[in-house]
């Protein structure tokens, strides 16, 4: 990736904040983006900085190491800042990095979050809580999200800008966002001609990221709210005649109902959920193994590992475990292999 720009022009400036495990496709959607733009235009219409907390490089999920042009602390002053999240949404969060989140939104800075980004910028209470700021991420992490942060209202689309936040789904929602930043800050036809460049069509913020039911969506079809009335329960699961009755049908209507669109019956497409739901607390939170049991509506932590195992095809203690030694395996391989070199 070519080294980004940094602040000098008095161009609008982007800080694309980088975090552990962040999505490398996201980044370079977001940062190309920005550098069309200026290509196209033959000048310096908008100027960016990669940061990481301290300064030094970050490994994407992907496992490459990105190079960052400064740390949190020394960023330039920005217009624009976006936090760019992954497979590790809470665990590297900064008591630095929500500071710089807020005094850049008291200062009117765009402050967004891509991916899992939500996250931070709840925890720094931009989105969620109090506010009536909406929140997007993408779909996998919002059970955890929801466990994390109960009044926050995570929506089934792919981005959202609305009151100086930007958040995305990540992946390719992350262009359509970008190119509607652009729009903001340059106009439409610069920011559909940077979409031609990319050989992309734009979609609208509301296109939903999923629309085979499986996640919470405004729609009023009856698989969404099947879907929704589950993921609402987990802890406490309801009934087949508890389910039908809030979905004002009987329990045969039900049954007939998930066969046919879900090719599952009700109770065993609601256990999918719950496992779906438990497989992604171990995956972006540590919580224990009982707790998520416990959240997940499984009565004893047995037979939940049991239940997942069945699954999955391994206990969620060895599926933590495996996952957080991938991940600890990436943090400085240099000196892993000095250290392997030496035996």
């Amino acid at each position: 990736m070519p080294h980004s720009q940094t602040n000098q022009t008095g161009a609008p400036h982007f800080n694309l904040i980088l975090q552990p495990e962040f999505p490398l496709n996201a980044l370079i959607l977001a940062s190309d983006a920005l550098r069309i733009a200026n290509q196209n235009s033959g000048q310096t219409i908008f100027t960016w900085s990669l940061v990481s907390d301290d300064g030094n490089a970050v490994r994407a999920s992907n496992g490459m190491w990105i190079d960052a042009d400064c740390s949190i602390a020394n960023m330039p002053t920005g217009q624009v800042y976006l936090l760019f999240e992954g497979n590790l949404p809470t665990q590297k969060i900064s008591q630095k990095l929500l500071n710089q989140l807020r005094q850049a939104a008291r200062f009117g800075a765009i402050v967004g979050g891509v991916d899992t980004g939500a996250f931070a910028l709840a925890q720094a209470g931009l989105i969620g809580r109090d506010r009536r700021v909406d929140t997007v991420l993408h779909w996998e992490a919002v059970p955890t999200f929801r466990e994390r942060f109960p009044s926050a209202k995570p929506l089934n689309r792919i981005y959202l800008i609305e009151e100086n936040r930007a958040l995305s789904a990540g992946g390719v929602a992350t262009l359509d966002m970008m190119l509607d930043l652009i729009a903001q800050f340059e106009g439409e036809p610069l920011a559909n001609e940077i979409a031609n460049a990319l050989v992309h069509t734009r979609r609208p913020s509301d296109l939903l990221q999923r629309s085979d039911g499986l996640i919470e969506t405004d729609s009023d079809s009856l698989s969404a709210r099947v879907v929704a009335l589950m993921e609402k329960n987990l802890d406490f699961p309801l009934g087949l005649e508890e389910l039908a009755a809030k979905l004002d049908m009987s329990a045969r209507t039900l049954s007939y109902m998930c066969r046919q669109i879900f090719g599952e019956s009700p109770i065993r497409l609601y256990l999918k959920i719950r496992l779906q739901a438990a497989r992604n607390f171990l995956f972006y939170e540590e919580f224990s193994i009982k707790n998520v049991s416990d959240a997940c509506g499984f009565s004893y932590p047995a037979i939940f590992s049991r239940t997942f195992k069945s699954q999955f095809g391994q206990s969620p203690r060895e599926f933590r475990a495996r996952l957080r030694k991938d991940q600890s395996m990436a943090t400085r391989p240099e000196i892993r292999r000095l250290i392997r070199n030496s035996k």
